[in-house]
């Protein structure tokens, strides 16, 4: 019997057992899958984003700018530096509008075609394909590492398997140093790799990333698809009958036979698939394509290069599997026929979401102000009567520099007649730096005896001073306190 629980286990008929008590084992060990390296222009496509991906993620954590690395999130100082951006705790809303955008991505292009994200760009499937072209390179080809694998352990052997497993965790411990060298200047902690003197924490998450880069490449591969991660479980919710989807023509394809390639199929009675199993060993997964749609299928379109391969020899038409949907597979809808109903409602709603937050996001990072304010009263002293009869309350201002120059700054009050501040009222905060400074806010005694007893409202203003002029301006809301 198949395994219908997705445990990954073959199970085995029960066989009836003697009186000596012997065990049956009920489950089989996982059967290793040996993917075939396919050539094509998916093929192509995949290794663009594997480059383009690891030239990003190794590239970026030592690209300079403004005396720092371009992208460095310091949780230690509390700050997220991306390019120019200096982001604080207070700016989290950007990472839920990143987090909005990132989920209605994937709806949208999941409800287009399918698992784009998978078979392209996650990480696992990058990952997995810069290690299968570590093993490729010293145990060889499919046929050639089956062989290897069956093979008795000698110095070829021990050299190939060796090598392969010393590339693939040095590989491993620099993706783990590279992804901790966005949280600690990277520069800073390639000088303490060179003395082994990472903190506990530096050194926990280099290995443990390391680990799971090595593991999960190397080893696991398949099973993380399938089985750990969860977009295969609820992808179904978001496929439609008009989802482009890769497919196998069972109408062309079958029946299916082997035949020379001058042999006339029609006269056979067989359709264009030759069953000759190469879409099978492609997969990275294991699964075949033929059987319809499965959820162990990523996407990654290595079937379509290798069938194309296979149609050419035979001079048979592209297309026996191919990127399509059920109702144009079903229909025999022309390729025109097939995109204009893949624009359908669903996906144009996706589109024009993910746009509009996009472009909200984007509009709010452009505008947003190159400081930030919070006002917090001073709990010891909440109103207080100082010479002449003068009401005073203390308030605790924070300045928050979003840029990397110095900037000086200018606090007014406003809101309650009379209300002014007492003091310098002017305060230079350092480049990316927050300042906390006292500001003590008095009502003459005439103003206090015409406004009521209680709290008040009135708010603080604060310019930027740029060449001696005030060319931005934040407003915060406090309260003024007059007693009794």
């Amino acid at each position: 019997m198949n395994d219908s629980a997705g445990t990954g286990a073959r199970v085995i008929p029960i066989v009836p057992v003697s009186d000596t008590g012997e065990l049956v084992s009920l489950y089989a060990k996982q059967q290793k899958i040996y993917p075939r390296a396919v050539h094509g222009w998916f093929a192509a496509w995949r290794w663009a984003l594997v480059v383009l991906t690891q030239l990003l993620f190794y590239g970026l954590a030592w690209l300079p700018w403004n005396g720092r690395q371009a992208l460095l999130f310091d949780l230690a100082s509390r700050r997220f530096y991306i390019f120019d951006l200096v982001l604080y705790p207070q700016d989290f809303i950007y990472l839920t509008g990143l987090l909005v955008v990132s989920a209605f991505a994937l709806f949208f292009f999941t409800a287009l075609a399918g698992r784009l994200w998978c078979g392209y760009a996650c990480p696992q499937t990058v990952y997995t394909e810069i290690f299968l072209a570590v093993e490729r390179l010293f145990e060889g080809n499919r046929n050639q590492r089956v062989k290897l694998d069956a093979a008795p352990w000698s110095t070829t052997k021990l050299w190939r398997k060796g090598g392969k497993q010393l590339v693939w965790i040095a590989l491993a411990l620099w993706t783990g140093f590279t992804f901790v060298g966005y949280f600690t200047p990277i520069r800073t902690l390639a000088a303490e790799a060179l003395q082994l003197s990472f903190g506990p924490w530096e050194w926990f998450w280099v290995l443990f990333y390391g680990a799971a880069t090595y593991g999960n490449a190397g080893h696991l591969r398949e099973q993380v698809c399938k089985y750990m991660c969860p977009y295969a479980r609820f992808q179904s919710a978001m496929f439609d009958r008009d989802t482009m989807i890769i497919s196998y023509d069972a109408a062309r394809g079958d029946p299916r036979g082997t035949r020379a390639r001058s042999a006339d199929a029609k006269a056979l009675g067989l359709g264009d698939c030759i069953d000759c199993g190469l879409c099978v060993q492609v997969c990275p997964t294991g699964i075949d394509i033929r059987n319809g749609l499965q959820s162990d299928c990523i996407g990654c379109a290595a079937c379509i290069d290798v069938c194309n391969g296979v149609m050419d020899k035979m001079r048979y038409p592209r297309g026996l599997i191919r990127y399509a949907t059920q109702n144009g597979i079903e229909g025999r809808w022309t390729r025109r026929q097939m995109f204009a109903r893949v624009l359908r409602p669903r996906v144009l709603i996706y589109g024009a979401v993910l746009l509009a937050i996009t472009t909200a996001l984007l509009a709010s990072l452009a505008m947003r102000q190159p400081f930030k304010v919070d006002v917090v009263r001073d709990r010891a002293s909440l109103a207080r009567i100082v010479a002449d009869g003068r009401i005073e309350n203390v308030y605790r201002l924070q300045l928050m520099n979003a840029t990397e120059t110095a900037q000086r700054y200018r606090v007014q009050v406003a809101g309650l007649s009379g209300a002014h501040i007492v003091g310098a009222d002017e305060v230079e905060v350092g480049p990316a730096q927050s300042r906390w400074f006292a500001v003590a806010v008095q009502v003459p005694h005439a103003a206090a005896r015409d406004a009521k007893p209680g709290v008040h409202p009135i708010h603080f203003e604060v310019d930027r001073l740029a060449a001696a002029q005030a060319d931005a301006r934040v407003v915060e809301k406090s309260t003024f306190v007059i007693p009794r």
